[in-house]
């Protein structure tokens, strides 16, 4: 019998020290994977050009799905959930976030990135940190950084501080290049998506669907969102759009997105991305109606001057306290963000605090410190 046992045991412990042996490294098959289905226009993972800090590589995850969970996980990306997208947050739970525009902007790229066979992973990574920079209440917030801080202030530029300086306790993420590639130069505002400046464009075909899907998304929700709020009607958006893109959410993203697909991959499968001239044209009229109807409408600029304001006021307080700033200081150290302050100026302090916030958190802040408390 206690040979058998031992014979069984010996057995089990050959077998066990096999399977381990054959799926020691599955981050090794993954690459395999994709070198045997990926086009030669997408970015291989195995083919990165690396992270600032050397790492030994994953047994299990290639670099891109270890960057997509470095962000996922990362401080930044949790108060994304809470930051304004267009409307006030705090005030009407139904519209977008930040977060929720990041989530569908990530959709949008994996699906594009998996019908051209480029690297989903990749895609997905610098979709969900693109905007992991950006201030509490949308882009009023960096107007004002712009104004009181610095005029080269942006939250794309701030997204490349937050994974290479703020996170981790002053150590950053260490993402590839790639990954923060993609994030730097994911954003056009109202100018051009693929600019000429090669400076501009990312260079992966990755990233430049990114900026593509980023655009895609806004444009859908934010109609949405628009709608609702009672800032324009359906009937207002031009007919042309409603025409060739569609009268629905799903209906224009999936227009968008199949023109996108169909019009980028040639006879020779070549990838050049563009969209047909009819699409194109319908999404720009969109685009610019969205900019004159909703995002400078009287409305939303009413809300924007009062964000302003705030974060306006709650800087130069902070700039000029130091028992304000140290607290808020303790809170992002607490969090495992912004170890190292003590060695940059307090105006660059004061901005990484302010773009850091939620908007419920600013407003919050604003209260305590500028409205007058109840006697005890």
């Amino acid at each position: 019998m206690a040979a058998d046992i031992k014979l069984l045991k010996l057995i089990f412990f050959a077998t066990y020290k096999m399977i381990k042996k054959m799926n020691k490294n599955i981050r090794e098959k993954f690459e395999s994977r994709e070198k045997k289905f990926m086009s030669p226009f997408g970015c291989l993972s195995s083919e990165s050009m690396g992270r600032e800090k050397e790492e030994s590589p994953c047994p299990i995850r290639t670099a891109f799905q270890r960057d997509r969970d470095r962000i996922v996980y990362s401080y930044a990306f949790r108060q994304l959930k809470h930051k304004t997208q267009v409307f006030l947050s705090p005030f009407g739970d139904q519209y977008r976030t930040r977060l929720t525009h990041t989530l569908e902007v990530a959709q949008i790229a994996r699906t594009i990135a998996r019908a051209m066979r480029l690297n989903e992973d990749l895609a997905e990574a610098i979709a969900l940190g693109h905007d992991l920079g950006h201030t509490p209440f949308g882009h009023s917030g960096e107007a004002v950084l712009k104004e009181v801080y610095s005029s080269d202030f942006s939250h794309h530029k701030q997204g490349l501080r937050v994974v290479e300086f703020l996170e981790k306790n002053g150590e950053g993420l260490n993402l590839t290049h790639e990954v923060r590639d993609g994030i730097v130069k994911h954003s056009k505002g109202f100018g051009e998506i693929m600019p000429d400046d090669p400076e501009e464009i990312p260079f992966t075909m990755e990233g430049k669907i990114v900026r593509i899907a980023d655009i895609i998304a806004y444009l859908n929700h934010d109609i949405d969102d628009a709608i609702r709020c009672n800032v324009i009607t359906m009937d207002q958006i031009p007919e042309v759009c409603q025409k060739t893109l569609g009268m629905t959410h799903s209906d224009r993203a999936t227009t968008m997105v199949r023109d996108l697909v169909y019009s980028s991959i040639s006879n020779d499968n070549e990838i050049n991305l563009k969209m047909s001239s009819e699409v194109f044209s319908a999404m720009t009229t969109l685009r610019e109606f969205l900019y004159e109807n909703v995002y400078r409408s009287k409305q939303v600029h009413k809300e924007f001057e009062k964000s302003k304001k705030i974060l306006s006021e709650l800087y130069y307080h902070l700039l000029g306290n130091s028992e304000s700033m140290q607290k808020e200081l303790s809170i992002l150290e607490l969090s495992g963000c912004y170890h190292n302050h003590t060695k940059q100026p307090v105006s660059r302090v004061v901005c990484d605090v302010i773009a850091s916030m939620t908007d419920r958190y600013a407003l919050n802040l604003y209260s305590e410190v500028f409205f007058p408390s109840s006697p005890v």
